[in-house]
């Protein structure tokens, strides 16, 4: 199979096992093409994708540009800042004059959970959710168990760390829902102000001591501080989170010796992680960014039927 039998990408807590397998897999194959002197095949050669952002991104955007681009489609890039969005025009009537100009395929963020669910009903084009408010962003979730995979060689039987502000995460549900389909356990670590209402009803394990979090774990990945969305006081002060949660050499040492440490970015450096510890020898930040390219690639090709000819120059 070379074609995902659904029509968008909106969330891991729908797919399935052998989906999110098909996606790992197709990634890897990708990988080969981002090693080549000359990146480019010509598979989706005629398709036409749209970025539409409502949020800042430069990683997410610029990964799924790259992706496009490397498969031969044309990309549009609308930013909610600059275009008619501004003058008052609804999500719906934008959608629909970007599908009428003959846009294949939409990747979204949004700052309201939802919104790419509501773009999936709206057109009949693809849609990919590129981060929806505080719900799931499914293709740093799939980057991420891409390069645990890389690092480990499997996912069934990891224990994976998630620790730093998990209530505002769209990257720590996507993670979970991931991570426990492919047979991983995983850890959720925060202050108690920064965990989920209801997190005990969740498939993870809840720790509000980082240390007992990290003893053992194979994989900790550390998550932003979200400064931006919090408008009251989740904890003191950053020096009093950095003390308490932020990860550092001494810390690390509780997982296994052969540690991975990741993070989405973008770091708050001396806040969530140590500067020491993001460039050190566990960090696999550099690397995830490459998957995450390897990854896009592969849902365009998955959801825009590519055929046989994805190796071809």
């Amino acid at each position: 199979m070379n074609k995902l039998d659904r029509k968008d990408i909106l969330g891991l807590q729908d797919m399935t096992q052998s989906e999110i397998q098909l996606i790992l897999d197709t990634a890897i194959s990708m990988k080969e093409i981002l090693n080549r002197p000359v990146k480019k095949v010509p598979t989706l050669r005629g398709k036409t994708v749209c970025t539409l952002f409502y949020e800042p991104s430069t990683r997410t955007r610029t990964s799924f540009e790259v992706a496009a681009k490397t498969l031969s489609a044309d990309v549009s890039s609308i930013a909610a800042a600059t275009s008619a969005i501004v003058k008052g025009e609804s999500f719906k009537d934008t959608l629909l004059t970007l599908q009428a100009m003959g846009v294949d395929l939409f990747i979204i963020r949004h700052q309201s959970g939802g919104a790419p669910h509501f773009a999936a009903r709206t057109v009949k084009s693809h849609v990919i959710n590129a981060g929806d408010g505080m719900h799931e962003h499914p293709t740093q979730g799939l980057l991420d168990m891409l390069t645990m995979l890389e690092e480990k060689g499997r996912l069934d039987g990891l224990v994976v760390t998630v620790v730093g502000d998990i209530l505002h995460s769209r990257v720590a549900r996507s993670n979970l829902w991931g991570l426990t389909k492919m047979g991983a356990t995983v850890r959720l670590a925060g202050p108690k102000t920064l965990l989920p209402p209801e997190v005990d009803k969740l498939p993870v394990e809840v720790y509000s001591n980082i240390d007992e979090a990290i003893e053992g774990a194979d994989i900790v990945n550390v998550l932003r501080i979200q400064l931006e969305r919090m408008n009251s006081g989740f904890f003191p002060s950053v020096r009093e989170y950095a003390k308490l949660f932020g990860i550092n050499k001494e810390r690390l040492r509780r997982a296994k010796p052969d540690v991975t440490l990741m993070h989405p970015g973008p770091m708050n450096r001396g806040v969530e992680i140590t500067p020491d510890v993001a460039d050190g020898e566990f960090s696999v930040i550099t690397d995830q960014v490459t998957n995450g390219v390897a990854v896009r690639m592969a849902l365009l090709y998955l959801l825009l039927g590519g055929g046989s000819n994805v190796g071809t120059a």
